[in-house]
């Protein structure tokens, strides 16, 4: 079985940080590329950033210059930094990532259960 665990949410006042993980766990081959997706009550969830294996990263409009992404292949874990926050960035934020197991054959794209960032004014 493969896992992504997300960790980091909280609460915070508008203006500060947060950090997000998302570590894979499991019968892994290799991880492709990965993401994180937020959803607001109310809305469709949307992505917010991506990092392929390689590194090359993109960045929803509204989180650019604020959010940085990245990942450590070597620990199987992705990060979402965010700085400035806003209240609209309240949501429950997801990671996804397409993985590849020793158990099933080609990718398959996964998401992790969420955890809350609410950013208050």
């Amino acid at each position: 079985q493969v896992q992504l665990v997300e960790s980091g949410g909280g609460l915070v006042q508008a203006g500060g940080s947060l950090r997000l993980s998302c570590a894979a766990s499991g019968s892994i081959v290799a991880i492709g590329t990965m993401a994180w997706y937020r959803q607001a009550p109310g809305k469709q969830r949307e992505l917010v950033a991506q990092v392929t294996s390689g590194g090359s990263t993109i960045y929803t409009d509204s989180v650019k210059g604020r959010f940085t992404i990245s990942r450590d292949n070597a620990k199987n874990t992705m990060y979402l930094q965010m700085n400035s926050l806003k209240p609209e960035d309240t949501a429950v934020y997801y990671c996804n990532a397409d993985i590849k197991s020793y158990y099933e054959l080609g990718s398959r794209s996964r998401w992790g259960q969420g955890t809350q960032v609410t950013v208050s004014s």
